[in-house]
């Protein structure tokens, strides 16, 4: 995307307040070159430049196959698709995108503003290849003080704002939402629990026990002072912490004097815990109120965007990106297409700060302020606080980019060493880990995740539910033969497969990269360069006989069998046509194999508990021996929800009506028996 000039602007000899070259000039021009892909394309260009509208708005261009190569915004389409179709003044990029260019597509907008929003939009959707592209735009998280109950609750929220509360953030991360709710309980002892559990209370939780929470749901605390209790979380949320804790302090004080030195030490605690808030936010500046910071930082062909969120004059954390750019754009042409696209799905500040000057910045504040319905600033610093805090930003994006350009190096060189143990023809791309979960047959998953030069791509995981009827319960190989026909059956549909000793396609120089070093995920085949199978040589047999009859011999695989009492180091590798192996058990590959294996088999019984518990759900507790529609109702009536049930100790469901110790124990084992 381009937020500025930037990456949709190939040439700077033309811009669209020129005077538009005659078409038949164009034409001759390309007569006269020789022939080849560019001049192919440059025709294709010209000939769409004819149909090109003269106005505000969008253009696409599309390859041979129909995929979204680019896309680009512009003044007026007709003068900035002509650009392209000059013979000479492009980079290699460039003349790469306009070579593979088969059609041209347009999209009117009224005003220039328009045309940025949607190309923000259309680049984050189709994710064009020649664009730069925000990899990570997961929603960020929020925290919400409920409104609808007569006991608010505090909790972390992410999507849609549905409920009735006061939301709080962006944070930069669950992690830091999770503990800043910790401290918060801790200064304001609000509940957490959900209202089916609140409302089923008998007696206070262990929350209130540890002195993080007050306790409403038994009457602990009384209304009114549980709505004080509210009124301060709120206002230290939005930004008078200040005086939040100078009446703190002055309780404490009275309370002291009045010699109630219980009542003290319980506002001397509030006021720790709110101290302890404030500290882990780092930089808590004073004259920004609500402000995101931007700083970019490229070394090695590569560039990191670090992001700052500051509301209420507090620090609510950072974020490191990478996004997918060409090598030979500039720090500020980057920065231009991260911000548009960074606020295509978000809520945007009043204030945007950013370390480099980007062209068309008075029309990305434009755009965001229509956008979001009120005047967005987006500013340079060049001295004072704001710069300090710009300054802080983009160190933190230097530092970010040496950790991950480190990480990368050593990740590369273990698929490297990963390639000479199992005699592969270049380190792999794309490693696909398969496992199954299920308890006795019931509730069968399948999974599949996926690791590359960047780590696990968790995005490209899939989980199997096990369909076939005539499978006999607890047939792992049945299941592993379904799982992987299902696979590579749709891979075949959906990506041709390559011939066998093709390789994926390699990268040129300036084109897009990961941060690996390797082409990005958007080039690179989807077919794995190596499937790893957990289990052993039966497994290996079965994978290899559902790939052979579907035609495919060519894919390497692997079997990891675990070690004698499953003891992690002794695992043996079986590959086809090879003894079985062991490898020394300090062995970075083995290391990097049981961490492969174990995701795999977190996602795997993740996927069968999740679904274990749906189906628990819509058969109801009658499942478990011993429970009927009585019990059901007591258990339901005295914790409220199913979770709670799941979390309860023995002790805790025996004191239910009409539930036993040895019941107890039945419901507990159910919810806690081991997934396989």
């Amino acid at each position: 995307m381009n937020g500025t000039k930037n990456d949709t602007d190939p040439t700077t000899e033309l811009r669209e307040d020129d005077e538009e070259p005659a078409l038949p000039e164009l034409e001759a021009e390309i007569d006269l070159a020789a022939t080849g892909p560019l001049a192919a394309g440059r025709a294709v260009i010209l000939n769409h430049a004819k149909l090109a509208p003269s106005s505000p708005g969008v253009y696409r261009m599309i390859d041979a196959n129909g995929d979204v190569l680019y896309v680009g915004k512009a003044k007026n389409i007709r003068k900035r698709i002509i650009a392209y179709a000059r013979p000479t003044g492009y980079d290699p990029r460039i003349e790469r995108m306009i070579a593979a260019t088969a059609a041209l597509e347009f999209v009117s907008t009224a005003t220039e503003t328009e045309a940025l929003l949607l190309e923000a939009n259309l680049i984050k959707r189709l994710r064009p290849r020649f664009n730069v592209l925000l990899r990570d735009d997961k929603s960020f998280p929020y925290i919400l003080i409920t409104a609808d109950h007569w006991a608010p609750q505090i909790l972390k929220h992410r999507g849609a704002r549905t409920r009735q509360g006061n939301y709080y953030g962006p944070f930069a991360s669950v992690w830091a939402v999770n503990r800043t709710i910790t401290a918060l309980q801790r200064a304001f002892l609000l509940r957490s629990c959900s209202d089916p559990f609140f409302e089923s209370r008998t007696r206070p939780c262990l929350l209130y026990q540890i002195k993080r929470c007050s306790g409403p749901c038994t009457r602990e605390i009384d209304f009114a002072e549980y709505g004080k209790l509210v009124r301060e979380a709120n206002g230290f949320l939005s930004g008078k912490s200040q005086a939040v804790k100078d009446a703190l302090a002055a309780e404490m004080e009275k309370a002291s004097a009045a010699l109630a030195f219980e009542r003290a030490a319980i506002y001397r605690d509030r006021l720790a815990a709110l101290s302890a808030v404030q500290s882990h936010q780092g930089i808590n500046p004073r004259g920004v109120e609500e402000a995101d910071v931007f700083a970019v930082h490229q070394a090695g062909g590569f560039s990191c965007v670090e992001v700052f969120f500051f509301r209420t004059g507090q620090n609510w954390g950072n974020r490191a990106y990478f996004p997918k750019a060409d090598r030979s754009l500039a720090a500020g042409e980057v920065l231009g297409a991260f911000v548009a696209q960074f606020y295509d799905d978000k809520p945007c500040p009043r204030c945007i700060f950013i370390s480099h000057e980007i062209e068309e910045r008075a029309l990305l504040a434009e755009a965001l302020s229509t956008k979001s319905g009120h005047k967005v600033e987006v500013n340079v610093p060049q001295r004072g606080e704001k710069k300090d805090l710009v300054d802080h930003a983009l160190a933190n994006a230097r530092e970010a980019l040496a950790r991950k350009l480190a990480e990368s190096s050593s990740q590369r060189r273990l698929l490297e060493l990963l390639a000479d143990v199992f005699a592969l023809p270049r380190p792999p791309r794309r490693i696909e880990v398969y496992d199954n979960s299920h308890i006795q047959g019931s509730n069968a998953v399948g999974a599949m995740i996926v690791a590359g030069g960047e780590g696990f791509q968790k995005n490209q995981y899939r989980k199997f539910n096990i369909r076939a009827a005539d499978l006999v319960p607890g047939d792992d190989f049945g299941m592993m033969r379904e799982v992987l026909s299902r696979r590579f059956k749709r891979l075949m549909n959906e990506a041709p497969r390559p011939m066998p000793g093709a390789s994926s396609p390699e990268a040129q120089p300036g084109e897009p990269i990961d941060i690996a070093g390797g082409p990005d995920g958007e080039v690179v085949s989807p077919w794995p360069d190596l499937v790893v199978i957990d289990g052993g040589r039966g497994q290996l047999s079965a994978a290899q006989e559902t790939l052979t009859a579907l035609g495919i011999i060519d894919v390497p695989l692997v079997a990891v069998a675990k070690g004698p009492d499953r003891d992690a180091g002794m695992e043996t590798f079986f590959l086809p046509g090879r003894d079985p192996f062991k490898l020394k058990p300090r062995d970075p590959v083995l290391y990097f194999i049981e961490r492969l294996r174990d995701e795999a088999h977190r996602f795997a019984v993740g996927s069968h508990r999740i679904r274990r518990r749906r189906d628990i759900r819509e058969a109801g507790l009658q499942e478990i021996p011993g429970i009927g529609p009585t019990r059901k109702r007591a258990l339901l009536h005295h914790f409220g929800t199913l979770k709670a049930i799941e979390r309860a100790a023995p002790a805790d469901l025996a004191k239910v009506p009409g539930i036993s110790a040895e019941t107890a124990r039945k419901i507990y084992d159910f919810f806690h028996e081991r997934a396989g």
